[in-house]
Parts: C-alpha cells; structure tokens; sequence
C-alpha cells in the first residue's frame, strides 16, 4: 500500500491530487489547517482519505502531525499563498512584505520536509513534490512570450524559484529519492481568484505524474504537463 501526505490539500490543487492518488487505492492523509474545511474535504473524497491537522508555519503542528503517521511514501509540498507583498508595487516592497509568503511557500516545505524525512527514508521508493510555478522560473518571466513575464512582483515569484533551489539540493542530499519541483502551470484557483485558463484537473496533472514516478524516474528537475521547465 501506497501512502501520500498533501499538505494544503482542502480545495483546488491539494484536493484534486488527493482524490487523484485515493482512486489509485493509495492511503492519502489530506493536510489541512482548518478543521472543519480538513474534515469537510477528507469526507467529500472516496477511497481511504484521511484529514490530518497540519499548519506548515508551526514546529508545534507539524510536530503533531509527524505522530499521527505511521508510514509515508509521497509528500507533495502544495500549500501555498499569494502573500500581501503581491499587492505592493516592486519598489515599494520591503522586507516585511516578504515575511508571510516565504514563511508558507518555502519554509512551510522545509519544515515537513525535515520532519517527515525519518518516516520517507523508510520507504522502499520515497518521492518528493514541491508544487512550484512557472513565475518561479527567471528563463520563463524574462519570455516575452509568456504570460509570467507580464506580471512584476518581487514576492511571490523570489518565493517559488526559492522553492526551486531548495528542490535541487534536496535530490542532490537525498539520491535515493525522486525529488521534483511541478508547474501547474496558471489553474483556476482560489491563488488567483479564479482567473487562470487551466482547470485543477489539467493542473493537478503534473503533480500526480511526479507522485506517481517509478524509482528509475527523474529527481531534481523541474516540470509542467508537456516535460521539463526552463530554471
């Protein structure tokens, strides 16, 4: 038996990988702040769905959910904020505006990461997915071309090609592991207002690809649904 750990897994991309890996008839425990949206999303799935209380900013969280899992084999790192920083124009930003964002979308995967390593390295094939962006890719919001370039915001974006680097050193630190940053690519999800041109479905496919990965496949590498991503 398989067995997952999503963190921020109560709506959109979270959710979607959740009920993607339960229909394989892997165990999933469904990582969620809140208990009432946790519980609410744990049951709203079928398949062996467990709401595990987890909040990636706390030592003490984390700490307690460490206790409540017995085996683990896939952690996909998909919590993530936009952060108040995404409002304030780039020259305006200052270091503050930094604080909430990188707390959740780098060092929230750090946090479980180190935590859940103990209980991973005991796995006979133990993956790793951090849920990135392409705005966390300088080749890509320096494309013309592309959407991401379009958007200029210090934030966010520092965040998830942070998120990037810590990826690498991961699959170098741990070569046993396939450890892998995804690009969900622009999803319509409470993130963005709903804005994006992608549903969680096309969003989530790329996670569950890296999730799912055999031992002979890739670590270290960045992907979206059509293969590899430009760092």
């Amino acid at each position: 038996m398989t067995t997952a750990l999503i963190t921020g897994a109560n709506k959109g991309l979270g959710l979607e990988t959740a009920r993607r890996l339960a229909a394989l008839g892997w165990t999933v425990h469904l990582g969620a702040r809140d208990p009432d949206k946790g519980r609410a999303a744990a049951a709203s799935l079928e398949g062996d769905v467990r709401w595990l209380p987890l909040e990636v900013t706390s030592d003490e969280s984390v700490a307690a959910a460490v206790e409540q899992v017995d085996e683990l084999d896939v952690l996909v790192n998909n919590a993530g904020i936009i952060g108040a920083g995404a409002s304030v124009p780039p020259l305006e930003t200052g270091p503050a505006d930094f604080l909430a964002c990188f707390g959740v979308n780098l060092l929230g995967p750090v946090r479980v990461t180190r935590a859940f390593l103990p209980l991973l390295q005991r796995s006979d094939h133990p993956r790793i997915v951090m849920v990135s962006s392409g705005m966390g890719s300088m080749t890509i919001t320096s494309d013309p071309e592309r959407l991401e370039s379009g958007i200029v915001s210090l934030v966010y974006p520092s965040s998830k090609a942070a998120l990037n680097m810590v990826t690498t050193q991961y699959a170098k630190a741990l070569p046993t592991f396939r450890v892998n940053a995804a690009d969900p690519g622009y999803t319509a999800t409470d993130l963005n207002g709903h804005r994006g041109h992608k549903t969680v479905e096309e969003g989530a496919e790329v996670i569950v690809t890296l999730a799912t990965l055999g031992p002979d496949g890739p670590t270290g590498g960045f992907f979206d649904d059509a293969g590899p991503v430009p760092w």
